[in-house]
Protein backbone atom coordinates (compact mmCIF):
# COMPACT_ATOMS: atom_id res chain seq x y z
CA UNK A 1 0.00 0.00 0.00
CA UNK A 2 2.94 2.31 0.49
CA UNK A 3 3.83 5.07 -1.92
CA UNK A 4 7.32 5.96 -3.04
CA UNK A 5 10.65 4.16 -3.03
CA UNK A 6 13.08 4.16 -0.14
CA UNK A 7 16.65 3.05 0.39
CA UNK A 8 17.11 -0.29 2.19
CA UNK A 9 16.87 0.10 5.95
CA UNK A 10 14.87 3.32 5.84
CA UNK A 11 11.18 4.10 6.37
CA UNK A 12 9.16 5.90 3.72
CA UNK A 13 7.30 8.50 5.80
CA UNK A 14 4.75 9.00 3.01
CA UNK A 15 3.82 5.31 2.91
CA UNK A 16 0.50 4.17 4.33
CA UNK A 17 1.26 1.97 7.34
CA UNK A 18 -1.15 -0.46 8.97
CA UNK A 19 -2.12 0.72 12.44
CA UNK A 20 -4.41 -0.26 15.30
CA UNK A 21 -6.23 1.94 17.81
CA UNK A 22 -8.05 0.89 20.98
CA UNK A 23 -11.17 2.57 22.38
CA UNK A 24 -11.54 1.34 25.96
CA UNK A 25 -15.10 1.93 27.15
CA UNK A 26 -15.90 2.00 30.87
CA UNK A 27 -19.30 1.85 32.56
CA UNK A 28 -20.93 1.45 29.17
CA UNK A 29 -24.45 1.02 30.55
CA UNK A 30 -24.36 4.15 32.75
CA UNK A 31 -22.19 7.28 32.48
CA UNK A 32 -19.82 5.72 29.92
CA UNK A 33 -16.27 7.05 29.60
CA UNK A 34 -13.29 6.39 27.33
CA UNK A 35 -9.55 6.19 28.01
CA UNK A 36 -7.56 8.94 26.25
CA UNK A 37 -4.27 10.80 26.51
CA UNK A 38 -2.63 13.84 24.97
CA UNK A 39 0.10 13.65 22.33
CA UNK A 40 3.18 15.81 22.84
CA UNK A 41 3.58 19.27 21.37
CA UNK A 42 6.55 18.09 19.28
CA UNK A 43 4.90 14.96 17.91
CA UNK A 44 5.08 14.70 14.10
CA UNK A 45 1.54 13.29 13.93
CA UNK A 46 -1.39 15.07 15.62
CA UNK A 47 0.59 17.17 18.13
CA UNK A 48 -1.27 18.28 21.29
CA UNK A 49 -4.37 16.28 20.35
CA UNK A 50 -6.22 14.00 22.76
CA UNK A 51 -6.30 10.53 21.23
CA UNK A 52 -6.97 6.89 21.96
CA UNK A 53 -3.95 4.62 22.52
CA UNK A 54 -2.70 3.14 19.28
CA UNK A 55 0.05 3.02 16.70
CA UNK A 56 1.61 1.29 13.73
CA UNK A 57 1.88 -2.47 13.34
CA UNK A 58 5.38 -3.84 13.96
CA UNK A 59 6.69 -6.86 11.99
CA UNK A 60 6.97 -8.85 15.24
CA UNK A 61 3.25 -8.45 15.94
CA UNK A 62 2.46 -11.25 13.47
CA UNK A 63 4.50 -13.69 15.63
CA UNK A 64 2.57 -13.20 18.87
CA UNK A 65 0.76 -16.16 20.49
CA UNK A 66 -2.74 -15.41 21.77
CA UNK A 67 -4.43 -16.85 24.82
CA UNK A 68 -7.70 -16.24 22.94
CA UNK A 69 -8.03 -15.39 19.23
CA UNK A 70 -10.11 -12.68 17.59
CA UNK A 71 -13.76 -13.51 16.99
CA UNK A 72 -14.54 -14.94 13.52
CA UNK A 73 -16.65 -11.89 12.63
CA UNK A 74 -13.73 -9.56 13.41
CA UNK A 75 -11.37 -11.64 11.30
CA UNK A 76 -13.85 -11.65 8.43
CA UNK A 77 -14.36 -7.88 8.48
CA UNK A 78 -10.67 -7.08 8.90
CA UNK A 79 -10.03 -9.12 5.76
CA UNK A 80 -12.61 -7.13 3.77
CA UNK A 81 -10.48 -5.07 1.38
CA UNK A 82 -7.22 -6.14 3.01
CA UNK A 83 -4.91 -9.17 3.01
CA UNK A 84 -6.46 -11.99 5.00
CA UNK A 85 -3.37 -12.55 7.13
CA UNK A 86 -3.42 -9.01 8.55
CA UNK A 87 -5.98 -9.62 11.30
CA UNK A 88 -3.60 -11.29 13.77
CA UNK A 89 -0.96 -8.57 13.51
CA UNK A 90 -3.56 -5.80 13.85
CA UNK A 91 -5.04 -7.34 17.01
CA UNK A 92 -1.57 -7.83 18.48
CA UNK A 93 -0.60 -4.24 17.68
CA UNK A 94 -3.75 -2.98 19.39
CA UNK A 95 -2.93 -4.90 22.58
CA UNK A 96 0.75 -3.93 22.50
CA UNK A 97 0.05 -0.22 21.95
CA UNK A 98 -2.54 -0.26 24.73
CA UNK A 99 0.07 -1.71 27.05
CA UNK A 100 2.89 0.61 25.98
CA UNK A 101 0.91 3.84 26.09
CA UNK A 102 -1.33 3.22 29.11
CA UNK A 103 0.15 0.30 31.07
CA UNK A 104 -3.14 -1.58 30.74
CA UNK A 105 -3.05 -5.33 30.08
CA UNK A 106 -5.51 -7.15 27.84
CA UNK A 107 -4.58 -10.78 28.38
CA UNK A 108 -4.77 -13.92 30.46
CA UNK A 109 -2.10 -15.46 32.71
CA UNK A 110 0.38 -17.44 30.65
CA UNK A 111 4.05 -17.86 29.81
CA UNK A 112 5.98 -17.16 26.62
CA UNK A 113 8.66 -19.37 25.08
CA UNK A 114 10.58 -16.51 23.44
CA UNK A 115 8.70 -13.20 23.23
CA UNK A 116 9.74 -10.75 20.49
CA UNK A 117 11.83 -7.86 21.80
CA UNK A 118 8.98 -5.34 21.65
CA UNK A 119 6.78 -7.71 23.68
CA UNK A 120 9.22 -8.57 26.47
CA UNK A 121 7.87 -6.07 28.99
CA UNK A 122 4.31 -7.31 28.41
CA UNK A 123 5.42 -10.95 28.73
CA UNK A 124 7.32 -10.17 31.93
CA UNK A 125 4.00 -9.46 33.64
CA UNK A 126 2.99 -13.10 33.14
CA UNK A 127 0.24 -12.66 30.58
CA UNK A 128 -0.46 -13.78 27.03
CA UNK A 129 -2.46 -11.31 24.93
CA UNK A 130 -6.17 -12.06 24.55
CA UNK A 131 -7.77 -10.77 21.35
CA UNK A 132 -11.27 -12.18 21.96
CA UNK A 133 -12.63 -9.06 23.74
CA UNK A 134 -11.64 -6.75 20.85
CA UNK A 135 -14.49 -5.61 18.61
CA UNK A 136 -13.59 -4.10 15.23
CA UNK A 137 -15.73 -0.95 14.84
CA UNK A 138 -14.09 1.53 12.41
CA UNK A 139 -11.45 1.87 9.70
CA UNK A 140 -9.92 5.06 8.28
CA UNK A 141 -6.99 5.93 6.01
CA UNK A 142 -5.20 9.20 6.70
CA UNK A 143 -5.79 11.67 3.82
CA UNK A 144 -2.91 12.56 1.46
CA UNK A 145 -0.63 15.44 2.39
CA UNK A 146 -0.14 14.51 6.05
CA UNK A 147 3.36 13.95 7.51
CA UNK A 148 2.34 10.38 8.44
CA UNK A 149 -0.32 8.21 6.82
CA UNK A 150 -1.98 5.20 8.41
CA UNK A 151 -4.59 2.62 7.51
CA UNK A 152 -6.03 2.56 11.02
CA UNK A 153 -8.39 -0.07 12.41
CA UNK A 154 -10.26 0.96 15.54
CA UNK A 155 -11.11 -1.70 18.13
CA UNK A 156 -13.65 -1.26 20.92
CA UNK A 157 -12.86 -2.87 24.27
CA UNK A 158 -14.87 -3.07 27.48
CA UNK A 159 -12.79 -1.98 30.48
CA UNK A 160 -14.16 -4.96 32.44
CA UNK A 161 -12.09 -7.23 30.18
CA UNK A 162 -8.78 -5.66 31.25
CA UNK A 163 -6.52 -7.82 33.42
CA UNK A 164 -5.07 -4.71 35.08
CA UNK A 165 -6.36 -1.95 37.35
CA UNK A 166 -8.01 0.54 34.96
CA UNK A 167 -6.90 3.47 37.14
CA UNK A 168 -3.23 2.44 37.32
CA UNK A 169 -1.11 4.06 34.59
CA UNK A 170 2.22 3.61 36.38
CA UNK A 171 3.58 1.23 33.70
CA UNK A 172 2.73 3.57 30.81
CA UNK A 173 5.39 5.07 28.55
CA UNK A 174 5.62 8.85 28.22
CA UNK A 175 4.15 8.89 24.71
CA UNK A 176 0.75 10.07 25.97
CA UNK A 177 0.37 12.65 28.73
CA UNK A 178 -2.65 13.33 30.93
CA UNK A 179 -4.01 9.78 30.67
CA UNK A 180 -7.55 9.80 31.97
CA UNK A 181 -11.06 8.46 31.68
CA UNK A 182 -13.21 11.06 29.92
CA UNK A 183 -17.01 10.96 30.07
CA UNK A 184 -18.54 10.53 26.62
CA UNK A 185 -20.83 13.50 27.18
CA UNK A 186 -17.83 15.74 27.95
CA UNK A 187 -15.20 14.47 25.52
CA UNK A 188 -15.95 17.00 22.78
CA UNK A 189 -14.66 19.79 25.01
CA UNK A 190 -11.15 18.37 24.50
CA UNK A 191 -8.87 19.07 21.52
CA UNK A 192 -9.63 16.07 19.30
CA UNK A 193 -8.60 15.07 15.77
CA UNK A 194 -11.49 15.13 13.30
CA UNK A 195 -11.48 11.36 12.78
CA UNK A 196 -11.56 10.82 16.55
CA UNK A 197 -14.74 12.90 16.76
CA UNK A 198 -16.31 10.78 14.02
CA UNK A 199 -15.37 7.53 15.76
CA UNK A 200 -16.65 8.82 19.11
CA UNK A 201 -20.02 9.57 17.54
CA UNK A 202 -20.24 5.94 16.42
CA UNK A 203 -19.23 4.70 19.88
CA UNK A 204 -21.68 6.97 21.69
CA UNK A 205 -24.55 5.84 19.45
CA UNK A 206 -24.12 2.22 20.47
CA UNK A 207 -22.30 2.41 23.82
CA UNK A 208 -24.94 0.39 25.66
CA UNK A 209 -25.11 -2.34 22.99
CA UNK A 210 -22.31 -4.94 23.33
CA UNK A 211 -23.19 -6.71 20.07
CA UNK A 212 -20.97 -6.27 16.98
CA UNK A 213 -22.22 -3.50 14.65
CA UNK A 214 -24.13 -4.50 11.52
CA UNK A 215 -21.26 -3.15 9.39
CA UNK A 216 -18.00 -1.24 9.80
CA UNK A 217 -17.64 2.39 8.60
CA UNK A 218 -14.58 2.85 6.37
CA UNK A 219 -13.18 6.25 5.34
CA UNK A 220 -10.94 5.42 2.38
CA UNK A 221 -8.74 8.31 1.32
CA UNK A 222 -6.31 8.03 -1.57
CA UNK A 223 -4.77 10.36 -4.12
CA UNK A 224 -7.78 10.10 -6.44
CA UNK A 225 -10.81 10.32 -4.16
CA UNK A 226 -12.24 10.03 -0.67
CA UNK A 227 -15.00 7.48 -0.14
CA UNK A 228 -17.21 6.48 2.77
CA UNK A 229 -17.74 2.72 2.56
CA UNK A 230 -19.15 -0.07 4.69
CA UNK A 231 -17.36 -3.31 5.51
CA UNK A 232 -19.52 -6.38 6.00
CA UNK A 233 -16.92 -9.12 5.76
CA UNK A 234 -17.42 -12.51 4.22
CA UNK A 235 -20.33 -14.80 5.15
CA UNK A 236 -19.47 -16.86 8.20
CA UNK A 237 -19.72 -20.67 8.10
CA UNK A 238 -22.70 -22.20 9.88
Amino acid sequence: MGAGVTEPGTIDKTAIRDAATVIVLRNRSHEPSVLMGQRGANAAFMPNKFVFPGGAVDPEDSQVPFADPLSPICVSRLADGAPGDRATALAAAAIRELWEETGQILGRPGTWDAPPENWRDFAAHGHLPSAAPLQFVFRAITPPGRPRRFDARFFLLDADDLASDPDDFSAASDELAHLQWIALDKVRSFDLPFITEVVLAEVAARAADPRPPASIPFFRNNDEESLFLRLYGQPLPD
